[in-house]
């Protein structure tokens, strides 16, 4: 396994098992307080899920991005409101069954893709790192489609499902992406320097 962008910042991620934890919830916070953060776009105004999922996961790497994911939504099936809308639109699994429930599974395929990219280097290059970032996305849009569809219709499903999100998801995932690499761009080169 190649060393992930936060085991490289912080080497002794690496070796302790606290510290990997920590970093696990640390994650989870991050995803509550991203699904909490309302941004002014048209159509509709986004939260910040996608672009935690997809900068989380391609930082920590497979295990550490899909274990972060895997909480978070062990945290929301206990009812704790850590997803968008929560409290007011529910809590637990009746959340997690509603409309955004394939979404929230595309975030578990979503981690453990994109994380396993990062941990074939695909992270440290700003070119590679969007399309992991994108496979990403589309492993989110998937699951969430098909979910919402089945409850709401076919007819409709773009448009409430898709048209009004994918350009803000695009522009996160870009962000998400040039980040991370950038990063690993900056710490090669003052490696490099040290040398």
């Amino acid at each position: 396994m190649q060393t992930s962008l936060v085991a490289n910042l912080l080497p002794q991620a690496r070796t302790s098992w606290l510290g990997k934890i920590a970093l696990v919830v640390l994650g989870t916070a991050l995803l509550t307080l991203s699904a909490k953060i309302k941004v002014p776009f048209y159509p509709v105004p986004m939260t910040m899920q996608v672009f935690a999922v997809l900068a989380l996961s391609l930082a920590f790497g497979f295990r550490l991005g899909l274990a972060t994911v895997l909480l978070y939504l062990v945290e929301g099936a206990a009812n704790l409101p850590v997803f968008a809308g929560t409290p007011e639109r529910g809590l637990g699994i009746a959340y997690m069954m509603g409309p955004t429930g394939g979404y929230l599974l595309g975030y578990v395929l979503a981690a453990a893709a994109v994380g396993w990219l990062a941990d074939q280097r695909w992270d440290r290059h700003w070119a590679k790192a969007i399309l992991a970032a994108y496979v990403g996305l589309m492993l989110i849009y998937l699951p969430g489609l098909l979910w919402l569809g089945s409850l709401i219709g076919w007819s409709d499903v773009l448009q409430k499902g898709f048209t009004p999100f994918i350009l803000g998801d695009l522009a996160k995932m870009l962000i998400a992406a040039l980040a991370v690499a950038g990063v690993w761009q900056i710490t090669n080169s003052q490696a490099a320097r040290l040398e």
